[in-house]
């Protein structure tokens, strides 16, 4: 389980900020989320990552800053990973603050000949399915392997089932981005606030499930000593 540093501006919230921080001998990570519009500032150390955070951020209807300091002299696999793991994070936080939700989105989104397609299931079941049909090595500084990476680190850390297809088209930039805004535009609606017809309980702790409210516990025990013989 990552260390997560929580830093709250109001409690339970629409306003709610989640702060979420990572420290390791290859990166070095701060993600500030809010699930409402609001400023946008991103810094991975990759630009083509922080094109597609600040479209994930506008489409999404998110307030978000995430700043990333990494190893780049190796290359950008660390740093995608671990703005996925740390962005995921606070995501699963914000989740939890948001309350009762729709669950399920899905969306559609084009960029002139590319189209995309992304499907969430925002259940605490963490999977993740990409099929993006790149052709080139890099856009930009961002390995095009890296960018399906970015969506499973993600989805594992917030506790999302996503799948997101890439349904066609012949430029690899335009598929990334249709690709990032179908995602945010899928978030959007499956944060938001739960039908009124979701039972008073469910509303309260968990989003629309035939399951009901699960219940978990877990505790210690001592191992019993085992006794000597004179």
């Amino acid at each position: 389980m990552e260390s997560l540093k929580n830093g709250r501006t109001a409690s339970r919230t629409k306003q709610t900020y989640i702060v979420a921080t990572r420290e390791s001998r290859e990166t070095s990570i701060k993600v500030e989320l809010g699930l409402f519009p609001g400023p946008i500032s991103i810094g991975t150390g990759i630009g083509f990552l922080d094109h597609m955070l600040t479209s994930l951020a506008c489409h999404a209807g998110w307030s978000l800053a995430l700043d990333c300091e990494g190893d780049m002299v190796v290359d950008d696999h660390h740093s995608v990973e671990d703005c996925a793991i740390t962005l995921g994070i606070a995501l699963r936080e914000a989740i939890v603050e948001r309350g009762a939700i729709a669950r399920f989105g899905y969306a559609y989104a084009p960029l002139d000949e590319s189209l995309a397609r992304a499907v969430v299931d925002v259940s605490g079941r963490p999977f993740c399915d990409c099929d993006l049909q790149f052709e080139r090595e890099a856009i930009g500084e961002l390995a095009t392997e890296n960018i399906g990476h970015f969506f499973a680190s993600l989805a594992t850390n917030a506790g999302l089932t996503l799948h997101v297809d890439v349904l066609k088209g012949s430029n690899d930039h335009h598929k990334a981005e249709a690709a990032f805004k179908a995602l945010a535009l899928a978030l959007r609606d499956a944060l938001a606030p739960a039908s009124a017809v979701t039972s008073a309980s469910d509303a309260e702790n968990a989003p629309a499930s035939t399951k009901g409210t699960t219940v978990i516990k877990v505790t210690k025990r001592e191992k019993a000593g085992e006794e000597k013989n004179e």
